[in-house]
C-alpha cells in the first residue's frame, strides 16, 4: 500500500481525509469482493454454523460483561481507604427523650440536651465466651459470603410482600464526619421535650444494637435503600434512602443525637422525589411519609414536614417523578392492606397543611371498602380491582399478608380521630367478632389459640408471623374501652406468638407456621415447613409484647422480649455491621443468613424493643400517640369542642 499523497496548504481536515480515503477504494474493493466470494463457496450449513457460533460468541461476551460490570460497581461503592477504615468508636450518646401528653401547638423554646457516656454492653451468645464468639463470628462471616455470593449468582432481583430489591446504583457518597446542626424547631411543632432517666440495662442493649446495625449502614450503604450486611453493600428498591427515613424517630426516641443531626442532613441534602421510578403506595407511605411525619412531630423540625409528600391512590404502584399509578406488572389488583392502610399518613398530613384533599382521598377508599360485598362477618378479601373496585378472589381470608393491616387501620383510625368515627368502630368490632367465628382454633396438645385462614370453606392451620400484630392491637383497643374479653384474647394469641419463637432452634420465629390440631405422639404444637423457615428480623411479636406490657405491667413480657433480642445478637448480628435476615430457624450451626437487613429492622424491631423495656408509661402515651403499621408514633387529634 501507498501512503496519501501529501495534502495541499490550503485544504481542510474534511477534504483531506475523503482525498485519502478514495485512495484506498479499489485494495478495499477487491478484499471485499474475494471474501464474499469464498463465503458464497460455503454451503448453507456451514454459512448456519459459522453464524451460530459468531452469535453465541457475542452473547457469551455481554453476560461477561454485565456479570464484571456488577462487580466492579460493588466493589467501587466505597474508596478504597474506606474499605481500609475501621468502624469508628461508638459516639457519646445524649440521654433519650420521653413524651409528655399529647403537645399542644404554642411556640416553644427547645431545650439544652445533656449527654450521656457511650454504652459499654457486649451482648454474647448464651454460653459462650468472647473469644469463642469471635471465632464463631470469623467463621459465620466467611460461610455467609459463601452463600450469599452463590445466591446472588443466581437470583437478581428479590420480590417479596414488604417489597422488592433491584441491583444497586453507585454514585452515593458516604457522608462526611462533620454533623450538620438543624435550624430551629418550628413553632407550630409539638415535641418530645423532657430529659428522661438513664436507659436501663436491656435498653443500653438495644441501644448497642441499634449502633452495631447503623454503622453497618453508614459504612456500606449510606444513603441507599437497604444494607446488605454479609456481601457489605446495598440494595436499591425506591432509591430513596429507606432505611435511613425509617430510622428518623428511632434514634430520636433513643437518644441518640449525633446519628439523628447527620441523617438529618442527607435528607435536607439528598432526599428528592423527582426520580423516574415506580414505588410502591403502601410500603412508601407508612415508610417514607410516616417516618418524616412522626420525625416532625418528636423533633419540631419544619424540614421533615416540607419533605413529607403524598401519593396518588388507589393503585398499589406510583411512578414517584411523574405520578402516574398503575396496580402491580403482574395483576391488575391492589391488595386491601395497600389501600386501607395509607389512611392514618393521609390524614394526619391534612391536619397538619390544612388541605383536605389527602384526608378525603385516603378516606374515600376507607367508605368504598365499607360498602363492598363479598365480606364475611367483617372479614374481607386479599384483593380489589383496580378498575371494577371490586373484591377479587372472594371467599379468601386471612389476617397474614395482604390484609393484616386493614385490621388493624380500622381501631388506629377510631382512636387517632378522638374515637368520633363510629362506622370504623363497627367494622372493627364486626372483624372481630368474625375472626373467633371463623378463624380462632386452638392447637395440640398445649392448646394454643392462633389464627388461621379460610378459603372457600375450608379451613387452614396457617399463620403467617405477621399475624403476631394482633395481641397488641386487640389489647390497644381494649385500653380504649373495648370489651375486656378483647384483652383475654390478645393475652392467650401473644403466648402462642412466643411459643412460635421458642420452640424454634435459634429462638426466632419462621414467616410462617402450621399448627397441629389434632393430639398425636411426640409432635409440637407449631409446625414449620422447609420453605417458610425464614426470619426477616420482623416486628410483629416483640410490638405486640410492648402492647402487653404498657397495658398490664406483666414483667414476663419484657422477659420473652429479652430472649429474642439475645436470639437477633447470637444468630442474625453481622461482625462487622448490620443484621442479617437469616433461611433456616431451626439450625442454630448454620441459620444460612440472606445478607439482607430490611429497614423496619431499624424502624420498627428495634424501636419497639426499647420502649418494651421501658417502665415509664408517659414515654409515648398510649393515650397521645398512635403508631402507624411502620411503629411511627402520630398523635391522637383532640376531640372537637363540646365532644
Amino acid at each position: 500500500m501507498y501512503p496519501p499523497p501529501p495534502p495541499a496548504p490550503h485544504r481542510d481536515f474534511v477534504s483531506v481525509t475523503l482525498s485519502a480515503g478514495r485512495t484506498y477504494d479499489g485494495s478495499k474493493s477487491r478484499r471485499r469482493r474475494s471474501c464474499w466470494r469464498k463465503w458464497k463457496q460455503l454451503s448453507r450449513l456451514q454459512r448456519n454454523v459459522i453464524l451460530f457460533l459468531l452469535t453465541f460468541l457475542m452473547l457469551c461476551g455481554l453476560l461477561s460483561y454485565a456479570s464484571v460490570a456488577d462487580q466492579w460497581r460493588a466493589g467501587n461503592g466505597r474508596s478504597a481507604e474506606e474499605r481500609k477504615r475501621r468502624p469508628a468508636d461508638p459516639p457519646v450518646l445524649p440521654a433519650p427523650r420521653k413524651a409528655e401528653d399529647l403537645p399542644g401547638l404554642l411556640p416553644q423554646k427547645p431545650q439544652r440536651h445533656f449527654r450521656r457516656g457511650p454504652p459499654n454492653l457486649q451482648i454474647r451468645a448464651p454460653g459462650k465466651g468472647s473469644e469463642d464468639r469471635r471465632q464463631d463470628d470469623t467463621k459465620w462471616r466467611d460461610e455467609a459470603v459463601g452463600d450469599a455470593r452463590r445466591e446472588g449468582s443466581t437470583r437478581r432481583t428479590v420480590v417479596s410482600w414488604r417489597g422488592a430489591v433491584i441491583e444497586p446504583q453507585p454514585g452515593t457518597e458516604l457522608p462526611s464526619r462533620k454533623a450538620e446542626a438543624p435550624p430551629r424547631p418550628s413553632s407550630q411543632a409539638p415535641r418530645i421535650q423532657n430529659q428522661a432517666a438513664s436507659p436501663n440495662e436491656r435498653q443500653r442493649a438495644v441501644i448497642d444494637a441499634f449502633l452495631h446495625a447503623w454503622a453497618g449502614y453508614r459504612k456500606f450503604a449510606w444513603g441507599h435503600d437497604e444494607l446488605k450486611p454479609v456481601s457489605r453493600s446495598f440494595s436499591e428498591w425506591f432509591g430513596l434512602g429507606l432505611t435511613l427515613i425509617d430510622a428518623l424517630d428511632t434514634m430520636w426516641i433513643l437518644g441518640l443525637k449525633k446519628e439523628f443531626e447527620e441523617a438529618r442532613k442527607w435528607v435536607s441534602k439528598k432526599l428528592r422525589f423527582q426520580k423516574d421510578v415506580d414505588v410502591n403506595l403502601f410500603e412508601s407511605t407508612i415508610r417514607i411519609l410516616g417516618g418524616l411525619l412522626s420525625a416532625y412531630h418528636l423533633s419540631g423540625d419544619d424540614l421533615f414536614l416540607k419533605k413529607a409528600t403524598p401519593s396518588k391512590i388507589p393503585y398499589s404502584d406510583v411512578n414517584i417523578g411523574t405520578g402516574a399509578a398503575h396496580p402491580p406488572r403482574w395483576t391488575s389488583d391492589s391488595t386491601v392492606a395497600e389501600v386501607t392502610s395509607i389512611q392514618l399518613e393521609f390524614r394526619e398530613l391534612s391536619r397538619l397543611t390544612g388541605n383536605k384533599k389527602f384526608q378525603e382521598a385516603a378516606e374515600e377508599v376507607t367508605r368504598r371498602v365499607h360498602s363492598l360485598p363479598g365480606k364475611k362477618d367483617g372479614l374481607v378479601p386479599m384483593f380489589i380491582d383496580t378498575h371494577s373496585g371490586r373484591f377479587t378472589h372472594p371467599g379468601v381470608f386471612t389476617l397474614g399478608a395482604r390484609a393484616d393491616s386493614y385490621y388493624e387501620y380500622l381501631l388506629k383510625q377510631w382512636v387517632q380521630g378522638g374515637k368520633q368515627e363510629p362506622q370504623l368502630l363497627e367494622d372493627y368490632l364486626e372483624a372481630i367478632e368474625g375472626i373467633r367465628r371463623h378463624l380462632l382454633r386452638r392447637s395440640e396438645p398445649g392448646k394454643l389459640a392462633f389464627v388461621g385462614e379460610l378459603a372457600h370453606g375450608r379451613f387452614s392451620a396457617k399463620m403467617d408471623h405477621l399475624v403476631c400484630f394482633l395481641p397488641g392491637t386487640l389489647a390497644l383497643g381494649a385500653h380504649h374501652g373495648l370489651p375486656a374479653d378483647h384483652m383475654e384474647l390478645a393475652r392467650a394469641l401473644m403466648d402462642t406468638c412466643y411459643q412460635m419463637n421458642r420452640q424454634m432452634e435459634t429462638g426466632l420465629s419462621p414467616e410462617i407456621v402450621h399448627f397441629n390440631l389434632y393430639p398425636q405422639n411426640d409432635r409440637k404444637d407449631v409446625q414449620v415447613k422447609p420453605a417458610d423457615r425464614h426470619n426477616l428480623l420482623r416486628p410483629e411479636t416483640v410490638e405486640s409484647l410492648f402492647y402487653l406490657h404498657r397495658l398490664t405491667g406483666d414483667p414476663k413480657y419484657q422477659d420473652w422480649g429479652w430472649e429474642i433480642l439475645q436470639s437477633f445478637n447470637a444468630y442474625t448480628r453481622v461482625p462487622s455491621g448490620g443484621y442479617s435476615s437469616i433461611s433456616n430457624v431451626q439450625d442454630p450451626l448454620n441459620p444460612q443468613p440472606r445478607d439482607k437487613m430490611e429497614s423496619f429492622f431499624l424502624g420498627e424491631t428495634l424501636k419497639y424493643l426499647y420502649l418494651l423495656f421501658s417502665d415509664d408509661p408517659s414515654l409515648l402515651s398510649l393515650d397521645a400517640y398512635v403508631f402507624n403499621t411502620e411503629a411511627h408514633p402520630l398523635p391522637i387529634w383532640a376531640p372537637p369542642d363540646g365532644a
